[in-house]
């Protein structure tokens, strides 16, 4: 049995599919709450994802949920996503539950534990309703895929166990609109359908109004209310992706060339885009199958979810034979995390917590071993940059434990402590540091190095002004009243 009706108000969000723009909407719903004088908070029951944040307790929710929680003018808690999956193999996954990691789950594992998983993500939801004036929540994937009903805890599982009501969004962008949101009607138990106020159709091209005739159809066909249709937001882009999907392989501008081969298993790439957003960089995001640009300034290896899986990922790509070349010609390489871990000479994992056990060769840029453990390092640190004295503010969020003789040049200092490594030459470098890139500070002295004077606007400043251009988009698109007031129909 649910708990019964939670007195502060809340809303839910679900798509007719993944990647919708539900995680952009709900972003932008905070900050127009917000304006609007609300304590607001968001939730998302169940997340998939690799890009994570260190919450303020201590513990780790999805990327999404985080800059949420920045839209609401709070700081990230584990409550806000109670259950997280971070996929590491195709077929199964470590599941953070409340910020704590409960191991590696294969798919049917988890299947079958589902159920269990509705008492924290009640008690999370609890928690954070009783701190605020409306929450806002994310579903997950889309209720239409109703062979994953029994036992769900994202969509209308949650739903109803915790009696708020939803709003259902299609993406015109992909096309089949009306038969997204008729069928995810016609699909569902009635019950659930019940739970359903209104739909909303997202990311439309063109002149909106052109669409009138559609959605006067899918209104009929639902006896649903629209509450708008939301033209496509071009600013997007400047707000942290937390899907690897969402990646762009172009390069973005002109200048100081910097490169990422996009990895399998790639965790917290959003470490990139605050240089995504320099004038004076021109960031590729390599996929599978391409090779790595010979003319490249940088090559930056990102974290991952699976490290040995991941080098054995980037020579299948032959990548390890193009940054041989690349560190010949003089290029310069930075690993964070996973990557980092990479560039050694061996990573060992006795205990098999990647896979079998054993041990792969790095590929031997920085004389270094990572040996793999099961205590998971999961902290917010004040850095000091070694090379520039800059400080930074970052987080870790990482197994294993990496020693050598390249540790004597530290990327960084934490509390006296040196980090990281740096090659003899200077060219290679590596760090278990995340975040690095947004303070502004630290960006503006690291790419003085490479030449590169940073724009005018900061980082972090970037994204409150693009939250704030989101919220006044959807306040003109949507009808954001009638919505509020559906939240209060519990």
């Amino acid at each position: 049995m649910g708990p019964g009706p939670i007195m502060t108000r809340a809303l839910m969000i679900q798509g007719t599919g993944s990647n919708v723009g539900k995680s952009m909407l709900v972003a932008g719903l905070c900050r127009a709450a917000r304006r609007r004088g609300l304590a607001v908070a968001p939730f998302k029951p169940q997340n998939m994802s690799n890009n994570a944040a260190v919450t303020a307790d201590g513990g780790e929710i999805g990327r999404a949920q985080a800059l949420q929680a920045l839209a609401c003018g709070l700081e990230p808690l584990t409550d806000m996503n109670p259950v997280l999956l971070k996929p590491e193999t195709d077929t199964g996954a470590q599941v953070i539950v409340q910020g704590r990691a409960r191991g590696t789950w294969r798919a049917r594992e988890f299947t079958d534990r589902k159920p269990s998983l509705m008492g924290p993500v009640l008690d999370s939801f609890g928690r954070l309703a009783g701190g605020v004036d409306l929450v806002l929540v994310e579903g997950a994937g889309s209720p239409a895929e109703i062979n994953l009903r029994a036992g769900d805890i994202a969509n209308m599982g949650f739903a109803r166990a915790a009696h708020v009501p939803v709003v259902l969004v299609g993406d015109i962008d992909r096309g089949g609109v009306i038969a997204q949101i008729v069928g995810t009607k016609a699909v569902l138990d009635p019950a659930d359908a019940a739970m359903i106020r209104g739909f909303a159709v997202n990311k439309f091209r063109g002149d909106p109004r052109l669409f009138d005739d559609g959605y006067a159809m899918i209104s009929q066909a639902t006896g649903w209310p629209g509450f708008g249709v939301v033209p496509w937001y071009a600013e997007a882009h400047r707000l942290p992706a937390e899907d690897a999907v969402d990646l762009d392989a172009a390069a973005t501008s002109e200048g100081l060339e910097i490169v990422c081969p996009m990895l399998s298993r790639i965790a917290n790439f959003d470490d990139l885009d605050p240089l995504n957003l320099e004038p004076g960089v021109r960031l590729t995001m390599v996929p599978p199958g391409r090779p790595l640009p010979a003319g490249a300034d940088l090559v930056i290896l990102p974290g991952t979810k699976s490290t040995r899986g991941d080098l054995a990922f980037l020579r299948a790509q032959g990548w390890d034979i193009d940054l041989a070349a690349h560190v010949r010609r003089g290029g310069h390489v930075l690993g964070l995390c996973g990557g980092y871990q990479m560039l050694g000479q061996r990573i060992l994992d006795p205990d098999g917590l990647e896979g079998p056990p054993g041990e792969t060769a790095g590929l031997g840029l920085l004389d270094l071993e990572t040996v793999m453990r099961p205590d998971k390092t999961l902290t917010r640190v004040s850095a000091v940059h070694a090379a520039t004295g800059t400080g930074f503010s970052g987080y870790e969020i990482h197994i294993g434990k990496t020693d050598g003789p390249d540790r004597a040049r530290a990327f960084a200092h934490v509390g006296g402590r040196p980090e990281g490594a740096v090659s003899p030459c200077g060219r290679v470098a590596g760090s278990y540091l995340h975040g690095l890139f947004a303070e502004d500070g630290f960006r503006r002295a690291w790419l003085a190095r490479f030449g590169v004077e940073v724009g005018p606007l900061g980082y972090g400043a970037a994204v409150e002004q693009t939250l704030d251009g989101l919220a006044a988009h959807l306040e003109t698109h949507m009808q954001l009243d009638a919505l509020f007031a559906a939240a209060g129909e519990l």
